[in-house]
């Protein structure tokens, strides 16, 4: 009932807007405070636009669905996120602009701590600066090795982020994450979510496994996990 109701509406204008995305915020309510986060702290930019500009509150998809940072920044856009669902490996590839081929599998990669047992401590390695992340992904391009002819391209964006690129033949991206979302785990396997992802997900697993251990030395970027 929506198809083409964005096109319909959108008008051509020179002038810009400034678009404030308050992702994921929230608070609660502990014993000993007369608020939650929110409204004890002191905000006088965000007093300030709000009272300049327009506040809303949208929900993605539909009541009850909570969607990830890819349909999330396309339904704020304006796109049908459930027919747009890039993934979070392209949309991190857009951002950095690395032209992707459809010989490339790409996935949103953090890069976590782990203790000596495989378990995770941190599921972002207690945001490292992002000059860390870049020295850790330079150590890791020399040292993880691929079949030919496979490769792979391993990207900073910033803090604990990174992009990670897969390129070879006969690859496809229906796979699942390896972030559990929860402390005190190990990190889940690649799995491949049907026959045409198998040998992704082997790749990706592989490049894992020789992550771990390059990195074994690291105090916190010891580990990755991709979504």
């Amino acid at each position: 009932m929506y198809e083409g109701l964005i096109e319909q509406l959108a008008v051509e204008s020179t002038s810009k807007i400034v678009l404030l995305v308050m992702d994921g915020l929230g608070g609660m309510q502990y014993q000993n405070y007369n608020g939650t986060e929110l409204e004890l702290a002191k905000t006088p930019n965000l007093d300030a636009l709000a009272q300049t500009g327009t506040c809303g509150l949208l929900t993605p998809i539909m009541p009850g669905v909570t969607t990830g940072s890819g349909p999330g920044h396309f339904a704020l856009f304006g796109h049908d996120p459930v027919h747009n669902n890039i993934g979070r490996g392209v949309l991190s590839a857009a951002g950095l602009e690395f032209d992707l081929t459809d010989k490339d599998v790409a996935a949103r990669v953090n890069f976590a701590t782990i203790d000596e047992n495989g378990n995770i401590l941190d599921r972002r390695a207690g945001r490292i600066d992002t000059a860390t992340n870049e020295r850790v992904c330079e150590l890791l391009r020399q040292k993880i090795k691929l079949p030919k002819p496979y490769k792979f391209f391993l990207m900073t964006e910033k803090e604990h982020r990174v992009l990670l690129v897969l390129r070879g033949p006969n690859l496809a991206g229906d796979l699942d994450d390896t972030d559990p979302q929860q402390l005190g785990v190990p990190p889940l396997p690649v799995r491949a979510q049907n026959a045409k992802s198998k040998k992704a997900a082997t790749l990706f697993n592989d490049i894992l496994r020789q992550a771990r251990k390059t990195l074994a030395a690291e105090p916190k970027a010891n580990m990755l996990l991709l979504r």
